[in-house]
């Protein structure tokens, strides 16, 4: 945690609202940065903005907000999480990364109908299968942080909503 303070400035509430069971705390912080911050064909800003989509189909405040300033962040682009977080199909990004959304919104609300017709989708988009692997892992982990944030009543830290906002 304190590292985290040191580089933000102020702790996450997200840190705080879990570290109630401190050994579940620990794994899932594990898994958290096993997903996001190892090497990948995914970059940073892909993964913040399926975090910030399927967060905004869970209805997750506290997720679009705090991830929406990490995509801002990475993306260099201080429109792009709430154009992402409202309609994803609506928001400037790429072929690509609408191809991603439209994958991990389904993986979100469908996963149950998601088949060979939509893993050819994505690799003809140029996902490769371990990309296809993340954004899927990446929206189950989501899945279950949003019911969380959502269950913990969590508020996103004041601070989340002015990061990266200047326009360049």
């Amino acid at each position: 945690m304190l590292a985290v303070q040191e580089k933000a400035g102020f702790i996450p509430n997200v840190f705080l609202a879990l570290a109630h069971r401190p050994k579940e705390f620990r794994v899932y912080f594990n898994y958290h940065d096993a997903l996001m911050e190892k090497e990948s064909g995914l970059s940073k800003a892909d993964m913040e903005m399926i975090v910030v989509a399927t967060s905004g189909e869970n209805n997750c405040q506290y997720c679009v907000v705090a991830h929406g300033a990490v995509l801002r962040i990475h993306a260099k682009h201080p429109l792009i999480s709430d154009q992402v977080a409202v309609n994803y199909r609506k928001a400037d990004i790429t072929p690509r990364q609408m191809a991603m959304l439209d994958f991990a919104v389904k993986v979100c609300n469908e996963s149950w109908a998601v088949g060979e017709k939509d893993i050819e989708a994505l690799k003809e988009a140029g996902f490769s299968e371990e990309d296809i692997w993340d954004i899927a892992a990446i929206t189950a982990f989501f899945g279950m942080s949003n019911r969380l944030a959502n269950v913990l009543v969590m508020e996103p830290n004041a601070e989340f909503y002015n990061m990266a906002r200047e326009m360049s």
